[in-house]
């Protein structure tokens, strides 16, 4: 936690700029011509023509985020090329990965900004991505991302991909917008946004949304409930400006997890009645529960977040080609996450009883005792709790000179960051493996009782800690216009990083009753009120160089070197281990833009060095170290063959493999395998059409096809996920100016499409049984918007 010295520090810094403030950059018309685009991402604070740019950057438009019609934040990654966005786990829960970057889950090396500031400076936590802690609403303007490039210079120095999410803002005339939407299923949302002007130099915007459901998969009950609230205030000096920004979230949602399905080679199939589609092994019985230790738990409250985050930009030039620009962010909440978690394949409950060494002596329901037979198919699922309360405080200031053709950055990055974590992993019960579970107890024909309540285990695993992270940077960037045509720039960094932390230890294997014919809690980790501290700290350097030439004003080109770093997360830290990811990055790209067509090829190389791939099973965390080298090709762009008529693509050839990667403490060693979860083909394209009536009316159709190549769900490469194509499809149709209906289909083919494996559960072969986390299956979602 931040003490109150840093309180009061923080409250400082952000009044100063109302003393004296601008956005990263001058406001953007975003109905601007492509040739106009202006991106901030991936930059010291000024902006930059996308076509000057010398670096990999996909700019997604407020239209194209409603023709992407996401259903989380991570999903409207799926747009980005180079970066696999898995958004099976509901609305939080994602996880995304980039470029071949090794990781076992969450997103690693991605980083996210509002308005140019990280709001959450790690990247991630174990069971916190930060796709969490934000939401695509109304109030988004644009989103922002720079894979590799010059993100190992700026922010928290992230060289993975850094997603920038600027908010709009209120203009000279008050207006607003209302929108109601409702899915097939039943969910339903309302957006509102209001926005104008203050006076004759302040302008204001306030907008957001709250929503209610069960979710496509329903669990009998509505986890599905929540919104955001955002506020932004602009003030224009004379040679400056100041926004201030402010954004609510309390939402939460049903965490998704894998479910049984049948594997028959590159074919999966439905097992028993529950659609991979639309099943859940959540139901009414596993809601509630009272766990083994004696702590309560609700499947209702999901995965989510409750925040508040604060944020300023300010910019004002002090003299003739000088110029101050300060960003700052304060994020303080809750980020906790409640589900059921496979923990067995299913099988039948007389195999199951086997497995133990004995035979059915009684099965029954917990919720009205009646019989059970021993065909019926069981499965293993543990109610798992993580409870974190997160703060953050984080600020950037720079000074920027420019003389001539050329243009001097100096700045210093400084982030403070908590996170108190209590979780209680395990909580392991006999389910009948259907759609909406039922609970079992079972007691086998020795004596031997099996379940209590339905429980097989209490927690394997638990957590009651402290942690804390400070970072100061220090960066300086020169960019030099050398001919009209050719343009340079280059950059350091050098970050600190120190964290402490304070852990209880665990007891494991624990036999709580000390009665061996009690099973249920014969193998038990319990806290034992006894701490260990952990203390971490390192400096290193980051730098990157990068030459971009423009043929002519529709075609340019560039080539770039960058390496950057990233620090030991918080739970690697308090696991023992202390390696820095090291990452060196080397691509080129062209970029063409015509009337006709617009292109952004760009190939990269990148090896890393001291990596960490984490999957916590039972008993626990289970680590894999090593590096890895990636190779890959990326394509986005638009064909613009006649009026009206468009056709949006992208797509990405990667070929990453482990090297000098080890498994089980050293002994396995994982080196040539791919790397886990990422496919060699993705694609994406999306035709568009707009037919017009009269100068106000016009209706929009648009379809996306999408590729997923094949993957591997694990290091070891034992479980295959096969390939699937995915097909979306929209219709907008606008009455006039003010009034718009739409309707957007997920998944209209009602695929099947495997996301991840079953981490706990590895190897598999065809015509088996496995665990797995499918895309969600087809859904329709109607919406009516009014614009005053």
């Amino acid at each position: 936690m931040l003490n109150r010295t840093r309180l009061l520090a923080s409250a400082a810094l952000f009044a100063l700029p109302t003393a004296v403030y601008a956005q990263e950059a001058p406001q953007t018309d975003y109905t601007a011509p492509a040739e106009d685009e202006i991106i901030v991402t991936g930059t010291a604070g000024g902006g930059i023509n996308r076509q000057s740019a010398a670096f990999a950057i996909t700019n997604i438009t407020a239209d194209a985020i409603a023709k992407a019609a996401p259903n989380s934040t991570a999903d409207l990654f799926k747009v980005i090329p180079g970066v696999s966005a898995e958004s099976s786990g509901g609305q939080n829960g994602a996880n995304i990965f980039v470029r071949g970057y090794p990781s076992g889950g969450d997103a690693e090396f991605v980083t996210l900004t509002t308005q140019g500031v990280p709001f959450f400076s790690p990247p991630t936590l174990s069971f916190l991505e930060n796709t969490q802690l934000i939401r695509v609403d109304e109030t988004i303007a644009r989103v922002e991302a720079v894979r590799g490039g010059t993100g190992a210079l700026f922010g928290n120095g992230q060289p993975g991909l850094t997603v920038n999410f600027v908010q709009k803002e209120g203009g000279s005339e008050f207006e607003g917008l209302v929108k109601a939407s409702i899915a097939d299923y039943g969910d339903v949302r309302g957006d509102l946004v209001l926005s104008g002007p203050l006076g004759d130099n302040t302008t204001f915007l306030v907008g957001g949304y709250y929503s209610t459901g069960h979710g496509i998969r329903n669990p009998g009950f509505s986890p599905e409930k929540g919104g955001q609230i955002t506020a932004n205030v602009r003030h224009d000096l004379d040679k400056g400006s100041i926004l201030v920004f402010a954004r609510y979230l309390n939402d939460h949602g049903q965490w998704l997890l894998p479910i049984p399905v049948i594997r028959d080679g590159d074919k999966v199939r439905q097992f028993g009645n529950i659609d991979p589609g639309t099943g859940a092994l959540a139901g009414r019985e596993t809601r509630l529960s009272l766990l083994p230790d004696g702590s309560r738990a609700d499947l209702a409250d999901g995965r989510g977040a409750k925040l508040i985050n604060l944020g300023t930009n300010f910019d004002y030039e002090i003299g003739d080609g000088l110029q101050v620009r300060y960003r700052a962010s304060y994020l303080n909440g809750n980020a906790d996450t409640t589900g059921l978690v496979p923990a067995s394949t299913a099988q039948s409950a007389s195999d199951y009883a086997a497995s133990l060494g004995g035979t059915i002596g009684s099965l029954t329901y917990v919720n009205g005792g009646g019989a059970v037979a021993g065909t019926q198919q069981v499965i293993r699922a543990g109610t798992w709790i993580v409870r974190k309360q997160i703060e953050d405080f984080t600020n950037d200031l720079n000074l920027e000179w420019k003389s001539g053709n050329n243009k001097f950055t100096v700045g210093a990055y400084f982030s403070d960051f908590s996170s108190n974590d209590q979780w209680n992993l395990g909580n392991i019960r006999l389910l009948t493996a259907e759609n909406n579970a039922r609970v079992l107890d079972l007691v086998l024909a020795d004596g031997r009782v099996v379940t209590n309540r339905g429980f097989t285990q209490g927690s394997f695993f638990n957590v009651n800690a402290a942690y804390d992270g400070r970072e100061y940077a220090f960066y300086a960037v020169d960019e030099y216009q050398i001919t009209p045509e050719l343009r340079f720039d280059a950059g350091i960094r050098y970050q600190n990083y120190k964290a402490t932390g304070t852990l209880e230890n665990n007891n494991f294997g624990v036999d709580v009753d000390g009665n061996a014919n009690t099973l249920y809690d014969s193998n038990t980790a319990v806290l034992n009120g006894t701490f260990n501290t952990i203390s971490y700290k390192k400096g290193a350097w980051s730098w990157t160089a990068g030459l971009n030439y423009d043929f002519t004003s529709s075609l340019g080109a560039y080539v770039r070197y960058n390496r950057g770093n990233t620090n030991p997360f918080f739970d690697n830290l308090r696991d023992g281990i202390r390696v820095s990811p090291r990452v060196d990055n080397y691509e080129g790209g062209i970029k063409l833009r015509t009337d006709l067509v617009s292109l952004y090829a760009t190939l990269f190389h990148t090896n890393f060095k001291g990596l960490v791939t984490t999957v916590i099973g039972n008993g626990g965390p289970q680590a894999s170290i090593g590096g890895a080298r990636s190779t890959g090709v990326e394509l986005e762009g638009q064909i613009r063959p006649i009026d009206n008529f468009a056709i949006a693509f992208s797509g990405t050839w990667l070929d990453a493999k482990y090297r000098n990667f080890f498994a089980n403490n050293g002994a396995t060693d994982l080196s040539g395998n791919r790397v886990q979860r990422q496919p060699k083909w993705q694609w994406r394209v999306t035709p568009s059409y707009d037919i017009e009536f009269g100068s106000d009316s016009k209706v929009s159709l648009y379809s996306t096809f999408a590729y997923v190549g094949d993957r591997f769900s694990d290091t070891g490469n034992t479980q295959d996920l096969p390939h699937y194509f995915k097909i979306d499809a929209g219709v907008t149709f606008d009455v006039n100016r003010a009034l718009t209906f739409a309707v957007t289909a997920d998944n209209l083919t009602d695929k099947v499409g495997l996301t991840e494996g079953d981490p706990r559960t590895i190897g598999q072969t065809g015509g088996e049984v496995v665990n797995a986390r499918p895309i969600l299956g087809r859904s329709f979602r109607f919406s009516a918007a009014y614009k005053f």
